[in-house]
């Protein structure tokens, strides 16, 4: 007699923890949906952000020339009327070594137009060239 006295009180209680760990309005549930809404909000600042960003690409779009021109040139790549383009061929990368290591400050690959043209024509242009007999005097 005194067991179910103790029994029947404990598997109520048990019954009651169950529901309230485990339930659809339960702690885990609740938990669970604590995180969605810390995500939720997360995703909602980082849309507010980039709608604001795009807002201001829109104003700028519409009233800020300079910008326009810094797209198109770009992204399209337009160029101005008097406007000369040179195009330098990325020179061909050697393996460094200790004679002819890069200055500190020089990228491996980096080249500047002195080094990338000779006489205005790109170095593997004239490299590409076949020789020509030097000329000769006629006396």
């Amino acid at each position: 007699m005194q067991k179910r006295f103790f029994l029947i009180p404990g598997a109520a209680i048990l019954f009651i923890l169950c529901f309230t760990v485990f339930g659809d309005r339960g702690l885990l549930r609740i938990n669970h949906l604590h995180r969605d809404l810390d995500d939720t909000q997360k995703r909602l600042n980082e849309l507010k952000d980039e709608n604001d960003k795009l807002k201001r690409e829109i104003a700028a779009l519409q009233s800020d020339r300079r910008y326009l021109e810094s797209i198109a040139r770009r992204d399209f790549g337009l160029v101005r009327g008097n406007e000369v383009i040179y195009q330098f061929s990325p020179a061909p990368a050697k393996p460094a070594t200790a004679g002819n290591a890069p200055a500190q400050g020089d990228a491996p690959g980096a080249t500047t137009p002195a080094a990338a043209t000779q006489g205005g024509v790109p170095a593997q242009r004239e490299a590409a060239r076949p020789a020509q007999p030097a000329a000769r005097s006629g006396k």
